[in-house]
């Protein structure tokens, strides 16, 4: 877990420690109790803060905005590590007290996270999320080799307890060898996948685009629900993040995450996390590098509509 003094000097972005006021956060989810394979992901909330000191003044050169002003650093919440369902437990209060103060970016973590996460958003707003979910990996089965709840199985409670709305669920990069009823089983609930093969070749904003259009179409029928974006570092290519526990190949590339990213940027997003990042697999710091990147980008992308919001004039009255 890292502390307040590592904070001190390691804070993400050197932003600001535990400052209420300002409009974004960022905290550290220590856990990595439920892998399937290589553990270390509780390491990952510290590499990617390390990590984001390579931005420098963290002005982004297509938004241009930088985070700093606007974000603060929570360190890692308080977990207990032996019990996923103690360490739920006591994550639900802390995680609902940051709600209340900032828009928050959760740093992994393994991807159990998620599930309460997505609990805690659907309390706190009343409706289900629309969901984009960066992953190799379906993350859908009923069971965790056994157990009732695992980082593998988060998406099939999410949609089974009605946290997320079906039709709005869309993942991307998926890739990893499954049952067919697993592997599916988004696309049967009425959602969206777009596997690695699917994007292979594409990279370019516009042919990113093009990709994403039918899922905003949805998302515009079903009213515009809140969207929660969960990115698990697996989702690239290993070329580009050794730095994982369960590492897939003939996954997406660095710059095709960063260009959905960019394109998700004026969607109304209110949370992201960020999880699987491992670092006593990485190379060179290279999956933490790209971790702290795409939280940047984010950060970045949201200020940056957040202003525009600001600056468009409200419609006229009709009355």
């Amino acid at each position: 877990m890292s502390s307040f003094a590592f904070l001190s000097t390691h804070a993400f972005l050197k932003a600001p420690i535990g400052d209420a006021g300002m409009r974004f956060g960022i905290a550290g989810l220590a856990w990595d109790g439920s892998v399937t394979n290589r553990p270390g992901a509780r390491f990952g909330p510290r590499a990617i803060r390390e990590a984001s000191h390579m931005l420098c003044d963290g002005v982004h050169p297509l938004f241009d905005t930088t985070p700093l002003g606007a974000l603060t650093d929570l360190g890692d919440l308080a977990l207990p590590n032996t019990s996923l369902a103690s360490m739920r437990e006591a994550m639900a209060p802390q995680v609902e007290k940051l709600l209340a103060q900032h828009h928050m970016v959760w740093l992994g973590g393994d991807h159990s996270i998620t599930l309460p996460l997505l609990r805690a958003y659907r309390a706190r707003l009343g409706r289900p999320l629309a969901v984009v979910h960066f992953d190799a990996h379906c993350d859908t089965w009923e069971d965790h080799f056994g157990e009732p709840s695992g980082h593998g199985t988060w998406v099939h409670e999410a949609m089974s307890e009605g946290l997320v709305v079906d039709e709005c669920f869309m993942q991307i990069g998926i890739r990893s060898a499954g049952l067919r009823e697993a592997r599916e089983y988004v696309r049967d609930r009425g959602g969206l996948i777009h596997t690695a093969r699917d994007l292979r070749g594409i990279e370019r904003p516009a042919d990113l685009a093009a990709l994403l259009a039918p899922w905003r179409d949805r998302v515009a029928r079903h009213g515009n629900p809140p969207l929660y974006l969960s990115l698990d570092i697996d989702c690239l290519d290993p070329a580009f993040a050794p730095g994982t526990g369960t590492p897939e190949p003939g996954g997406l590339s660095t710059n095709q995450v960063l260009g959905l990213l960019e394109e998700l940027a004026d969607m109304p997003c209110v949370g992201m996390d960020c999880v699987e990042v491992a670092p006593p697999y990485d190379h060179a710091e290279l999956t933490s590098y790209a971790a702290a990147s795409f939280v940047w980008t984010y950060l970045c992308g949201q200020i940056a509509r957040h202003a525009r919001d600001a600056a468009t004039p409200a419609a006229p009255s009709s009355s």
